[in-house]
């Protein structure tokens, strides 16, 4: 991987390159009963409703350095929500650009849990763009509900979306993470030499605050040539009331307690792994 010795790059124009960030975030959760599965749908539509979603993107906007100019929003019946944003690059005086350092960006003024159902967000950059899509599933016979978040954050020029990974992560704090990061295209320096990533990298992980880092186990899939970097996060403590939703453990027996336990393992490990494993 390249290495720069000046922070502040002297460009040739304009900085062609595009800097994507993406996120698959997945909440899981036990629930048992019909009823208790549609006050979880319930929850989620009131902790995730059309306001909620364009705060969120409002504040990255203002993390990453960009100015909205138009927001639309709508929630849908009986659930679900959709917000696009469109935003153009704040304007930045070469001379005072400095790449992207490998530190952690801002988080939420108040950590929220949140889980997500059908709703769909899409912010356009000048150049860029944020999307959400959320995809809700349940397991046949095993009473576990999985909900989906597929986040984008794609920008080209100066403005980073790394700047924005700890605000994000913490907003959809859920179970199992995929991050992804990749830079791709060239802009060219003063003298016309190509230059394929102006900042340096090493692990997305060196970006994430020391909170988020303790509460995630973490596995990194690198391709430094590339410039593709890849970092897997898993939920470190396992507490069972945290997955069962609208009852306290206490109401099971621990008979009960071990089996949701082991379904909820398998089923978190399979999304982690990326993989079906033998039924235990």
């Amino acid at each position: 991987m390249a290495q720069y010795s000046n922070p502040k790059l002297q460009l040739h124009g304009f900085n062609n390159l595009t800097k994507s960030l993406s996120f698959n975030i997945y909440d899981v959760a036990y629930a048992k009963t019909k009823a208790e599965k549609e006050k979880y749908i319930e929850y989620i539509d009131e902790e995730f409703n059309a306001e909620r979603l364009t705060q969120i993107l409002t504040n990255v906007s203002s993390i990453i350095g960009a100015n909205i100019l138009n927001v639309a929003r709508q929630d849908y019946d009986p659930q679900g929500a959709s917000v696009t944003i469109l935003i153009c690059e704040e304007p930045i005086d070469p001379a005072d650009y400095e790449p992207t350092e490998e530190e952690p960006g801002p988080i939420p003024e108040e950590d929220t849990e949140l889980v997500i159902h059908k709703e769909s967000v899409v912010g356009h950059l000048d150049k860029s763009h944020i999307t959400v899509h959320t995809y809700p599933e349940s397991h046949p016979e095993k009473n576990i509900s999985t909900f989906r978040a597929d986040i984008d954050v794609s920008t080209c020029g100066v403005i980073s979306p790394l700047k924005a990974l700890n605000y994000l992560i913490h907003s959809f704090d859920s179970d199992i993470v995929t991050v992804d990061y990749r830079v791709r295209g060239f802009t060219r320096e003063l003298d016309g030499s190509k230059l394929f990533i102006d900042h340096e990298i090493t692990s997305i992980q060196n970006f994430m605050d020391e909170e988020t880092l303790q509460k995630y186990q973490m596995i990194d899939t690198n391709v430094y040539q590339e410039n593709i970097f890849h970092t897997k996060m898993h939920w470190a403590e396992f507490d069972l009331q945290r997955y069962v939703f609208g009852k306290t453990v206490d109401g099971y027996s621990d008979e009960h307690k071990a089996e949701i336990a082991k379904n909820l393992k398998h089923e978190m490990d399979e999304i982690f792994y990326a993989r079906n494993m033998p039924a235990l």
